[in-house]
């Protein structure tokens, strides 16, 4: 897809506003990485991958405004900006994984100066935009293969171009065999309450003209039963090490229900999404976000004033209902945590 999800462009960040999608196509600047963070808490930039790219960003282009000369306290200062993008959203583990290399990149430049390590910090986060690209196109790479010429494909949110740095997940499969001029045919879930896959996946989609029919979120197991779904490619925000996935809430239904009907059932996403310091799914933090997304749409009240409303933003599939987890180093059939280790090691 020709749009581009983010680039450190100058010396600001600047990322497409996913939330003016798909009425308006416009572009947030972001000066500093207060604003970055703004970005990813209010998600104008959303998606595990994307927000991992955004969290580097964020530390490169705080780390441009301090005026610190020596090195711990230029450190301490850092320090302070990775704490405050690190506190925006709590389940992708993209998130972390990428403030964590940008610190373990300062400590390895720690003789350089000060100058020498902003520059550093800065090219590293355009390299963390550049593989995560090429990681997606890998995962696609693999995940065609499981993809059959006249398959109709069921997805779930948005796991595309808009949720990475470019290509997507969950649609860089899809991307894939489609690349592969496979004749297929995606079905793609509204995903209340954000509605990510009516406004992105549905979207992004058609401006690569891929054949897609949009559903909502309670039609799935309808057109399972008709037999109109023969296999379903979600991504992933966090991965424990066991192969329990946490996504967008209501990818578990999916995950049950296609269970029920002998549908594979595939997750998408890289490697930097497995937490191995969560044994299973029941450890990874579920972001609860605010009820106004749940009674309002498009800033239109929809729901009874004062009823109480909760609103997790994901849910855990457990891994007995995932088929394979397509990584780019590889396929993890009937995931478990040795098969993962093996794979990853």
């Amino acid at each position: 897809m020709s749009v581009k999800t983010i680039v450190y462009k100058g010396d600001n960040v600047v990322l497409i506003d996913q939330t003016k999608l798909p009425l308006k196509e416009e572009y947030a600047v972001c000066e500093d990485y207060k604003a970055v963070g703004r970005a990813i808490k209010n998600m104008l930039i959303r998606g595990a991958p994307a927000i991992g790219v955004a969290a580097a960003m964020g530390v490169a282009l705080g780390a441009q405004s301090i005026a610190e000369e020596s090195f711990e306290k230029f450190e301490c200062e850092l320090n302070k900006v990775c704490a405050h993008l690190a506190g925006t959203r709590p389940t992708a583990v993209n998130l972390f994984w990428a403030i964590n290399r940008m610190k373990k990149v300062l400590e390895a430049n720690k003789d350089k100066s000060i100058k020498q390590i902003k520059k550093i910090l800065k090219d590293e986060s355009k390299r963390v935009l550049k593989e995560d690209i090429e990681i997606c196109k890998q995962i696609g790479a693999n995940g065609a293969d499981l993809i059959d010429d006249g398959d109709n494909v069921l997805t779930h949110c948005n796991a595309g171009a808009l949720a990475t740095g470019g290509y997507g997940t969950a649609l860089g499969v899809i991307r894939g065999a489609h690349g592969q001029k496979k004749k297929i045919h995606v079905y793609a879930d509204e995903t209340r309450p954000f509605l990510q896959g009516a406004r992105l996946t549905a979207w992004e989609l058609m401006k690569d003209k891929i054949p897609v029919t949009l559903i909502t979120d309670n039609m799935a197991g309808y057109f399972m039963q008709q037999g109109k779904i023969d296999k379903i490619v979600v991504g992933a925000d966090r991965i424990a090490s066991n192969g329990d996935a946490a996504n967008k809430i209501g990818t578990y239904s999916l995950a049950v229900l296609a269970k029920e009907h002998k549908i594979p059932f595939y997750v998408a996403a890289p490697v930097s999404t497995f937490d191995f310091d969560i044994k299973n799914g029941d450890g990874i933090p579920i972001e609860e976000r605010h009820e106004k997304e749940v009674s309002h749409v498009f800033g239109k009240r929809v729901a009874p004033i004062d009823v109480m409303i909760c609103n997790p933003a994901f849910d855990v599939t457990p891994n007995k209902y995932i088929t394979a987890i397509i990584t780019e180093k590889g396929v993890i059939e009937n995931p478990n945590r040795k098969k993962i280790l093996e794979l990853l090691k």
